[in-house]
């Protein structure tokens, strides 16, 4: 595609896949889109090791790295112990998460230990755990760098620029956009409500078009559109409003190469677009997610709050790892209780096909929708 986003990442089509799974990223890549790894949860050796899979597999072609570096978050900022950072989850969150998983006979004997064994997420998320893993992104041949929550911390910008790594950042309002654009940032992902994992609470055929608008009277800075796209057609249409391009998460989730657990894939593929929620339950902010007995737990209650981030994932992340690897074993609960991050677009996604081929069927509904708009106009 002829436009000056593509020219800058050196790539054929402006479609870029978020994905926790390397095959993915070099799948996409491989393409002719751009694979971009969500890495929070890595280690930096692990995600040393994931970067050094994805270079041997991409061919030189473009892929670009995703880390979760919040604005806001307890305790961020301070010196606090993990038996101190343990103490301030409340025992009454705890013995709800393990009330809710013998009610489904998942057992618990282990859920303790395995919150302690989660408390990297609170390490990667901080400024020391975002700069080990800046360090080891920019030791490799990675085109764009993004920061999922909140303006990037001025390292990442720093990063960026002395590396010509473009820094994208991901927003849900307006007034969020001005604030990246003022910051630095070089590419806005404008991300509706219908999106899966993190998101604000505006539909992205409203967002799309209000935050190209905003920026444009002060900065040339391109705006990829997010939430519910999952098809070419959709991409057309966001691109019609001022899109440079289409940044997607989910439609990547039931692929074979996806990271998402197999249980899962199947009630994705058999979902609609309203068996989603939009809830705290898992990282304390909001997030979109499968309906799954856990959710709809946490969520229809008026006696426990989800804690704020990093502590809900501390309390959720164990229970939920352990519903997948049961539910992988046939066990009923697990399987009723597991769920993942996926938006409202869940509802297209009703086959089983690989990433690279989702990535050709994007360019084909692109072409067809576009020659539908030039036949009326030609009309």
């Amino acid at each position: 595609m002829n436009s000056d986003l593509c020219k800058k990442l050196d790539i054929e089509f402006p479609l870029f896949a978020f994905s926790h799974c390397r095959d993915v990223v070099a799948a996409v890549s491989n393409a002719g889109g751009m694979g971009v790894l969500g890495c929070v949860g890595m280690t930096p050796e692990e995600l040393e090791a994931d970067l050094c899979w994805i270079d041997t597999k991409v061919n030189g072609r473009s892929y670009g790295v995703d880390l979760i570096v919040p604005n806001k978050f307890e305790s961020k900022g301070e010196e606090v112990s993990n038996e101190k950072f343990l103490s301030m989850i409340p025992e009454s969150h705890s013995k709800f998460a393990k009330d809710l998983m013998k009610s489904y006979g998942v057992p618990t004997d282990t859920y303790d230990m395995e919150m302690q064994d989660h408390l990297g997420f609170r390490e990667n998320i901080s400024l020391d755990g975002a700069r080990r893993s800046l360090e080891v992104a920019f030791s490799h041949p990675i085109k764009l760098i993004a920061n999922a929550l909140g303006i990037p911390p001025k390292l990442m910008i720093e990063f960026g620029k002395n590396n010509g790594v473009l820094v994208a950042a991901l927003v849900g309002t307006k007034d969020h956009a001005i604030k990246q654009v003022e910051a630095g940032v070089d590419i806005l992902i404008a991300a509706g409500g219908e999106a899966g994992g993190h998101c604000g609470d505006i539909a992205t055929m409203v967002l799309v078009p209000e935050v190209v608008r905003a920026v444009r009277k002060i900065s040339d800075v391109p705006v990829l559109a997010a939430g519910g796209i999952v098809t070419g057609e959709q991409m057309a249409a966001a691109m019609a409003m001022g899109a440079a391009g289409a940044w997607c998460g989910s439609v990547w989730l039931t692929s074979p190469e996806a990271e998402t657990n197999e249980v899962v894939k199947e009630k994705m593929l058999n979902a609609s677009s309203r068996d989603t929620v939009r809830a705290k339950s898992r990282t304390g902010k909001p997030s979109r997610q499968l309906k799954s007995p856990w959710t709809e737990a946490w969520e229809n209650n008026d006696k426990i709050d989800p804690l704020p981030m990093p502590l809900q994932s501390i309390v959720a992340e164990p229970a939920l790892l352990k519903f997948d690897k049961l539910a992988d074993s046939g066990h009923q609960g697990a399987s009723e209780l597991a769920t993942y991050w996926v938006g409202q677009g869940v509802g297209l996604m009703n086959q089983s096909v690989s990433s690279g081929a989702i990535v050709q069927e994007f360019k084909v509904d692109f072409a067809n929708a576009y020659e539908r708009l030039l036949t009326l106009m030609e009309g």
